[in-house]
């Protein structure tokens, strides 16, 4: 799962405190977008890289990557591995929920409890304290991890979208808290950004995912195009399922043009940002559109010439 699809920096710190937190920050450099830029006011990307953080952290706790699991599990006081990997996955999303009160918890001024026990956990405090930051976005990308344990097909293009409502769209929720900008109609947009971006990404994952026993392809999609699980095992992409991707990517692309004119209502870094993340969409399609919609054969990645380029519009024309 993919909840961080929108982030890419590279961290300050050394992870101390935890052997897994300089690992899992270090991915960071190979997420697909750009995050926190050496042109946000530091405070700014210290923030972002924390939502990051938690983000990350809570994908690698879903998916089975950490670096140190019983380190992890035993810092959060979850139950220990005991042969069964979703009960030992879910315990440790378990671990980082109750750890997520505790934050909110130290965030509340004048009250003495428990610190939180991880330190990307730990991050989160400050900015808390200084933004309108409700648990609800942090709990969604939690749940989104819970559903990755149970869940691996969905049935129509619908179930998907209500799916990135859990892993995608709270992170936009949180960029907009965190610029205090956030209002309803930014917010329905910055949700039709995220929802596609996590589309794409599944788009360029297919193979990936297919791996971890997973298809975020909708069923009923792959039905109509006479698509099999079979068939996405394959080396190279046939034509049923190049058919298949481009109409998602189609799917994609109008989420992501109905949620561009974001970038139009905010103004100087911010909207730089916003044009990043957009571009970035864009420029994956593009990819994947040069690859001939076969993403099975290599990983479609976006080109930076004219992922650049088209940040570059998109600020300018605010859409």
């Amino acid at each position: 799962m993919t909840t961080s699809a929108q982030f890419s920096a590279r961290p300050g710190g050394n992870g101390a405190g935890d052997p897994s937190q300089g690992d899992t920050l270090d991915k960071a450099a190979r997420e697909n977008f750009p995050v926190a830029p050496g042109f946000l006011p530091a405070a700014w990307r210290d923030d972002l890289m924390a939502v990051y953080g938690f983000a990350r952290l809570v994908d690698d706790s879903g998916d089975g990557d950490l670096a140190d699991p019983a380190g992890t599990a035993a810092l959060l006081g979850a139950p220990a591995h005991g042969g069964d990997e979703t009960a030992f996955r879910l315990g440790l999303l378990d671990g980082l929920e109750r750890d997520l009160d505790r934050v909110f918890e130290a965030a509340l001024p004048g009250t003495v409890s428990e610190p939180p026990r991880h330190p990307l956990m730990r991050a989160l405090v400050p900015l808390i304290g200084r933004h309108a930051v409700t648990p609800e976005p942090f709990r969604r990308l939690i749940e989104a991890n819970r559903v990755d344990q149970t869940t691996t097909r969905y049935p129509t293009f619908e179930s998907l979208v209500g799916y990135c409502t859990l892993s995608a769209d709270p992170v936009g929720r949180l960029v907009l808290a965190l610029a205090d900008v956030a209002t309803p109609e930014r917010i329905e947009r910055s949700d039709e950004i995220c929802t596609a971006l996590q589309v794409i990404e599944h788009l360029q994952d297919v193979a990936e995912d297919l791996a971890r026993g997973r298809i975020y392809l909708p069923t009923e999609d792959m039905a109509r195009h006479g698509v099999t699980e079979a068939d996405l095992a394959a080396p190279t992409a046939d034509a049923r399922v190049r058919e298949l991707v481009a109409f998602e990517a189609a799917r994609a692309r109008t989420l992501l043009d109905r949620g561009a004119p974001l970038v139009g209502t905010v103004r100087g870094r911010l909207r730089l940002l916003l044009a990043g993340f957009t571009a970035g969409g864009y420029a994956a399609l593009a990819a994947i559109e040069a690859a001939g919609y076969d993403v099975l054969a290599q990983q479609p990645k976006p080109d930076k010439r004219r992922l650049a380029m088209k940040a570059a519009a998109i600020f300018a024309k605010g859409r």
